[in-house]
């Protein structure tokens, strides 16, 4: 869902929920609220969609991964590349990050991913669908020098260096890839950093 349909659906909802308690207090005011409707068959706004969007049925190259329920937050993977590459093949984000409930459903934003990578652990994750790299070793080296002109050891090199742009490049919160545990939150950072002036 891109942003502008989140907006839509966020304003009709509140619209939504203006009249019917609107409704409630008028019905209050005669003797009584209206019964509460619960249609348990309804999904929940986070919950994959049942039905692939009609963008990715109609490239017609077979099933594409839906991410929606990441998407909500992470919009900046919504059209970068390898998130949508892998998409096309209908690998989706809980392939290599696990569902993550957890994760989604915490609005403190403390919960880490059910799966994250450190630098060292990539290369193999990326090996257990990608069995071969068969680039040659010159163009390896000049993307890689091109995309991080700060590294300059190519044992440090990971497949992340070179294909896509799946970092943040602002960070709210920052775990431990190896233990997950919280390491830092932007509010803390800024904090720290206005009580040291």
């Amino acid at each position: 869902m891109n942003y502008r349909a989140w907006i839509v659906l966020c304003v009709a909802t509140g619209i939504v929920a203006t009249a019917y308690f609107a409704g409630a207090q008028a019905a209050e005011k005669k003797g009584g609220l209206p019964p509460l409707v619960v249609d348990k068959d309804a999904p929940l706004l986070l919950d994959e969609p049942a039905e692939k969007p009609a963008a990715a049925v109609s490239k017609g190259s077979g099933p594409v991964a839906v991410n929606t329920a990441c998407f909500c937050c992470h919009t900046n993977y919504e059209e970068e590349s390898f998130a949508s590459a892998h998409a096309a093949e209908d690998v989706g984000c809980i392939e290599c990050h696990g569902k993550s409930h957890a994760h989604r459903d915490d609005e403190d934003n403390v919960t880490p991913p059910d799966l994250m990578y450190p630098p060292e652990k990539i290369a193999a994750n990326c090996a257990k669908c990608h069995e071969e790299h068969n680039a040659p070793a010159r163009e390896v080296i000049v993307r890689w020098q091109q995309r991080c002109p700060d590294q300059t050891d190519p044992k440090q090199l990971v497949c992340t260096d070179c294909h896509g742009e799946h970092r943040l490049e602002i960070r709210t919160v920052r775990w431990d890839k190896r233990t997950r545990k919280l390491l830092m939150r932007k509010q803390e950072e800024t904090n720290d950093t206005a009580t040291k002036d």
